[in-house]
């Protein structure tokens, strides 16, 4: 069976937030693997590829997808308070400063994006007053929401987003060459359809953040001697 074709603006809706160009600074984070790369675990293209596809079905997919899944349910039916929930929780589980700083600043970032592009109505307004500040998971539900797409759409635009950012840090951290880079690009793409449905069926008494190598080399990256990426 073919699935439909998603009509063109909800496609090219999607396409903008998946870019690196959303100006949300997504491409100033390697969330951690900066300090892989500084600890000797991450040094070739064959050892970025295992990391980063750890750290896609070990702590993406068990954390912030399905946290998004339930955040574009919750918008999509005005649930509010099952959001401030949602962001409560997105913002607890964060396993390090770092994290959590990251999380933050790209939510707010997009909110914004979302009301320089005119919008405003009652969930943005509601994105834009979530305490301590909204996170970048339940913001983009709901930019996802609102350009139209499904749940499994939103979350495979997501994953695809973080699977370019996180190429282009391997390219500077590691270093890796284009060529490698769009290899390593090419077996993130390729899990990313299970990684989807995975994230789908768990319940929220399965979302977990639960990576302590992950943490522990975020904790040491807020204080690395030499860094290029945001701490």
């Amino acid at each position: 069976m073919v699935s439909p074709a998603l009509p063109p603006p909800v496609l090219i809706e999607l396409m903008r937030l998946a870019s690196p160009a959303l100006p949300v600074g997504g491409f100033s984070y390697s969330e951690a693997l900066e300090a892989a790369v500084d600890s000797g675990r991450v040094g070739s293209a064959d050892s970025a590829r295992n990391w980063l596809l750890d750290q896609l079905h070990l702590s993406v997919a068990r954390c912030d997808l399905p946290a998004l899944a339930a955040a574009h349910e919750a918008w999509s039916h005005g649930e509010f308070e099952r959001i401030d929930a949602l962001n409560a929780w997105v913002t607890r589980v964060r396993e390090t400063r770092e994290l959590l700083l990251q999380t933050q600043q790209m939510g707010r970032s997009l909110v914004e994006w979302l009301r320089q592009r005119g919008r405003a109505d009652a969930a943005i307004a509601h994105s834009a007053a979530l305490r301590p500040a909204p996170t970048w998971p339940v913001v983009f539900a709901l930019a996802a929401a609102q350009a139209g797409a499904c749940a499994h759409d939103s979350l495979v635009c997501f994953a695809l987003g973080w699977a370019e950012n996180m190429v282009q840090a391997a390219i500077k951290a590691v270093p890796l060459g284009q060529s490698a880079g769009q290899r390593l690009l090419d077996a993130l793409c390729a899990a990313v359809p299970a990684v989807v449905e995975r994230a789908l069926t768990l319940s929220p008494d399965e979302r977990q953040a639960f990576s302590p190598m992950l943490a522990i080399l975020s904790a040491r990256h807020e204080t690395q001697y030499s860094r290029l990426f945001r701490s």
